[in-house]
């Protein structure tokens, strides 16, 4: 898998854009939970993200397969759910304690886009932040709770990312 998977020369402006403010609808939703007063700052935000993310990286296009991206999003949305209860709970229930730490893991992906977008898709899970990498190039994670599965969900959702990842 080429490290440069967003690349592609000659790629259509008008549909590289429509397609990163798509993604970027996406993640605002996710954030925001699509509420009615927050949709004119989501489109500006969309608009200036996209707008930037065309200056930045002008022959871009995403490279992912349909289905397999579908599942990632499903995944990736269940997860946020879930940590969204969990750090709810831990937030307005005193008894249950923080652990606070960090956990490491192999990363399967080469430096360069696929691993930062892998680690932007990743620090959308509450209670889990990508913080950089250790002497032995392993994802080093901030976690509000080190007793959690971790490092076996960041596992789950690489996998889940580099099979939607198309090599051409």
């Amino acid at each position: 898998m080429s490290s440069n998977f967003l690349y592609a020369a000659g790629s259509q402006p008008g549909r590289i854009a429509v397609a990163r403010g798509a993604i970027f609808l996406i993640f605002w939703l996710m954030i925001s939970g699509g509420g009615g007063a927050l949709i004119a700052v989501g489109i500006v935000a969309i608009s200036i993200s996209t707008w930037i993310s065309i200056r930045l990286l002008p022959d871009a296009a995403l490279r992912m397969r349909p289905f397999a991206a579908a599942r990632l999003a499903l995944h990736v949305l269940l997860q946020s759910a879930t940590a969204g209860v969990d750090v709810a709970r831990r937030a307005f229930d005193p008894r249950l304690s923080l652990r606070l730490g960090f956990v490491v893991f192999p990363l399967r992906l080469p430096n360069g886009y696929a691993r930062g977008a892998f680690c932007a898709l990743s620090s959308l899970q509450p209670g889990a932040l990508p913080a950089g990498t250790d002497a032995d190039d392993r994802l080093v994670v901030h976690c509000l709770d080190t007793e959690q599965p971790v490092a076996a969900n960041m596992t789950a959702e690489q996998s889940l990312f580099v099979g939607a990842l198309r090599d051409d």
